[in-house]
């Protein structure tokens, strides 16, 4: 054969060959949309407690883990569950986070009752963050109940990129804050403080990424492939990070966790941080009095009713609890900002041009159900 028919035919195969693996490769992000809620519990839910719960699972959590569970005592009577299988023990090994977790929880569970026609009666059950049984919760049908904009829940969304940085506007931080203004503060970027919150959050991410516990558990809830993420309905799927496109096809069908522990993700995650904090309006600090379980549940309560309203005004908030969970930077939190009471959410915020749509997994409700 001669050689320029060779290579013709050599290179021809290539491309085939090449076409072939991306026509059978994992190709797009699995989002929210793409997800499926089956009914094949055998609990005989009303079709508004099955809503109502899902409804509810929208709140955020670390890792998005989902740390909730609902055992199922009669119809509209429920025990809010903590689900220890689900807990982050290299980030929050008091379940600190967990328990404000399900306060947001909470919070979404009661406006979506409300949405329903059901007032809901909350008695906290538990007297540490490491209870299984969390709160009794009874819905009982009322004539003068809120009817919540339920849209807000579901169009909830942790942004994470293109933030401008121009300072909120004073009636919109009036907006957020809402007369709350002895347990949310606003730090703009025009302020010292600000500036030490993004020395200490690159500092602190810099610290986790190279805790190895911290790490690990990092990649356990990291979806990198769709198959996983279709499968589990939780954890930071790529699309959840902002990853698309060809890095995101990469990552998708060519990262593992085993990847997540390399030199090179973790110095790449940190650069991310470097160009995130680059970008805002400010922090927004959610304080509380003490550490006590209703407290911290109240205020995970606090945060998802300040979460819900921030799209209205296209404002974004990202978590970026890193300097409370290291305890290197935490010890300096408090006298660096000026502030005594314990900060129990550090929120990046800033306005954005756009919008987008919602994408972070939820369990069905099957999932997180029990009797």
């Amino acid at each position: 054969m001669k050689r320029r028919k060779f290579l013709t035919l050599t290179g021809s195969t290539i491309v085939v060959a090449g076409v072939t693996y991306y026509l059978l490769s994992d190709k797009s992000n699995f989002v929210r949309a793409n997800s499926k809620q089956n009914e094949t519990t055998k609990i005989p839910l009303k079709p508004d407690e099955r809503e109502i719960l899902l409804l509810a699972s929208l709140a955020p959590s670390g890792h998005n883990t989902q740390p909730w569970f609902i055992k199922y005592t009669e119809p509209y009577h429920w025990i809010i569950g903590n689900d220890k299988t689900r807990w982050l023990r290299g980030v929050d090994p008091t379940q600190r986070e967990t328990i404000l977790s399900i306060g947001a929880f909470m919070q979404n569970l009661e406006y979506a009752a409300g949405n329903a026609g059901y007032s809901c009666q909350f008695d906290v059950l538990a007297s540490t963050n490491q209870d299984e049984h969390i709160v009794d919760v009874k819905l009982t049908k009322a004539p003068n109940v809120n009817n919540y904009d339920i849209e807000k829940i579901k169009q909830r969304r942790t942004v994470r990129s293109n933030y401008l940085n121009d300072v909120l506007e004073k009636e919109d931080a009036a907006y957020l804050i809402n007369g709350e203004n002895d347990f949310i503060h606003y730090i703009p970027n025009s302020s010292k403080e600000h500036q030490w919150m993004n020395e200490q959050t690159i500092e602190a991410n810099k610290i986790q990424s190279y805790r190895d516990a911290a790490q690990s558990e990092l990649a356990n809830w990291i979806r990198f492939s769709s198959k996983d993420a279709a499968k589990n309905e939780d954890g930071l799927t790529l699309a959840g990070m902002e990853i698309e496109g060809i890095p995101g096809w990469y990552l998708r069908n060519f990262y593992n966790k085993a990847d997540v522990m390399k030199k090179g993700f973790r110095d790449q995650s940190i650069d991310k941080v470097v160009q995130q904090v680059a970008q805002s309006a400010g922090w927004l600090l959610i304080i509380s009095k003490d550490y006590a379980v209703t407290t911290l549940l109240e205020t995970g309560m606090r945060l998802q009713r300040l979460l819900l309203k921030i799209r209205d005004k296209n404002i974004a908030i990202h978590p970026m609890t890193q300097i409370i969970e290291e305890a290197a930077t935490n010890q300096l939190l408090n006298s660096s900002i000026g502030i005594n009471e314990p900060v129990q959410f550090i929120l990046r915020t800033g306005y954005l041009k756009n919008y987008p749509e919602p994408v972070s997994l939820r369990r069905s409700v099957d999932k997180f159900i029990r009797t």
